[in-house]
């Protein structure tokens, strides 16, 4: 397997709490090369798609709210094995449950509040990056 894209995209706490920086450098220290990057609001509406796979379940309004709660920054990565490899580094949904040294267990303070959110490379990750970025991701 080549190189390949993947979304990370850092949430409104890390946004507010300064570590915009941080992730990056952790990112690209581990191989990945930004190709794109944008900062932003989403709307209700724009949340509601993007996280429309999590519609009907008990903290799909909770995850809204949350999201548009201030800027998000969307990045835009490139390496091999992208798509598997951030999602190690960023560490488990929950911080409590994220190992040290992962992005969500050094810097996450809930579950909702777990800094970053990268594509599930079981899912549709070419989705959330067109999402965002309008093109395909190759």
């Amino acid at each position: 397997m080549g190189e390949e894209f993947t979304l990370l995209m850092i949430k409104p706490d890390a946004v507010k709490r300064r570590l915009i920086g941080e992730i990056i450098k952790r990112v690209e220290d581990d191989g990945f090369s930004v190709e794109d990057i944008l900062m932003k609001r989403l709307t209700r509406e724009e949340a509601e798609e993007f996280y429309k796979i999590h519609r009907g379940k008990d903290f799909f309004e909770k995850l809204v709210d949350y999201i548009t709660s201030g800027k998000i920054v969307a990045i835009l990565l490139k390496r091999e094995k992208a798509r598997r490899r951030l999602r190690e580094i960023i560490g488990n949904t929950d911080p409590a449950k994220a190992a040290p040294g992962t992005i969500r267990g050094d810097f996450g303070i809930d579950i909702t509040h777990n800094v970053v959110h990268a594509s599930n490379p079981d899912e549709d990750p070419d989705a959330e990056i067109n999402f965002f970025f309008g093109r395909k991701s190759g």
